[in-house]
């Protein structure tokens, strides 16, 4: 079956039943043992109503929601108690595992697919290849003309997601400071910062002097994909399932889901489809690399 992505940002909330009750909010799933609320990362919204789509046939008992609003959103909802599952695209912090200690959680965590993250730009844009070093120049406003990186002489519009996405954090961690911890490296003040994958591909299409960065499943041919070298020297890389799963490219990362404890009933069961033979296809089908060969 084959799964087509949809924009997060006309996709809030998803209903699988005809279930009209709402679950409880300090332990949603007590209220309602055949109801699930999954919310967070925008990155993987589409993979997760595929999912709850596609497990709907495999078990038409239990309604699940899903709504996105970013990684930070999921968690905050994980440490208040007001979801099962909180979906990331980055790692849960050290101190939102001590906010939710504090409240009575413990955040557990599962790796439930990889993703690249692809630089991209505009079709006429005769940039084919950057270093991590002159993405991060770009980003950081060292750089600010195409023609300082082999292209046109024009401006360079930088596009990226909010901060409350765990998309901007990964790439502010792992591009713009190079992985370094003791790196203070920002985005530059003009960063147009945008609230949805779509948002980000719709400016790339429109905007020949606009570069962004997005998950490998929200890439289509409308856009350039960047080759990624880590040094002048490694070899251009461009992203993909073979090239994330052998380590080539370097602006890879796993997707996380994370449950309030260790997942008993309906979300255990839930989760241990997810991380099955039967469920990983759908990872492949929307453009992310899964956990299983």
């Amino acid at each position: 079956m084959k799964y087509f992505w949809i924009p997060p940002l006309f996709i809030l909330l998803f209903f699988l039943a005809g279930c009209a009750s709402q679950s409880g909010a300090a332990n949603p799933s007590s209220d309602n043992a055949g109801t699930i609320e999954n919310k967070g990362s925008d990155t993987i919204v589409n993979l997760a109503l595929a999912w709850a789509e596609e497990y709907q046939n495999v078990n038409p008992d239990i309604r699940i929601s899903v709504t996105g609003g970013g990684s930070g959103t999921g968690i905050a909802a994980l440490i208040n108690g007001t979801v099962d599952i909180a979906n990331a695209s980055r790692q849960i912090k050290a101190e939102e595992i001590e906010a939710a200690q504090a409240n009575g959680g413990d955040p557990v965590e599962f790796v439930i697919a990889r993703d690249a993250i692809a630089v991209i730009v505009h079709l006429d844009n005769p940039v084919n290849e950057l270093t991590l070093q002159q993405i991060s120049d770009i980003y950081s406003g060292k750089i600010n003309n195409w023609l300082e990186v082999g292209g046109d002489d024009r401006p360079i519009v930088r596009l990226s997601r909010e901060t409350n996405s765990g998309t901007h954090v990964y790439f502010l961690e792992e591009v713009l400071r190079l992985g370094d911890k003791e790196n203070k490296t920002l985005f530059s003040q003009n960063t147009l910062l945008l609230p949805s994958s779509e948002g980000i591909s719709a400016e790339i299409r429109h905007n020949p002097n606009a570069i962004g960065y997005d998950g490998l499943g929200y890439v289509t041919h409308e856009m350039k994909v960047i080759a990624v070298a880590r040094e002048t020297d490694t070899g251009y890389i461009l992203p993909s399932a073979e090239t994330v799963n052998n380590g080539k490219y370097p602006i890879a990362r796993d997707l996380y889901m994370y449950t309030n404890g260790e997942p008993t009933g309906v979300v255990k069961t839930y989760l241990d489809w997810i991380l099955s033979a039967e469920a990983q296809p759908i990872v492949t089908d929307l453009g992310f690399v899964p956990m299983l060969p």
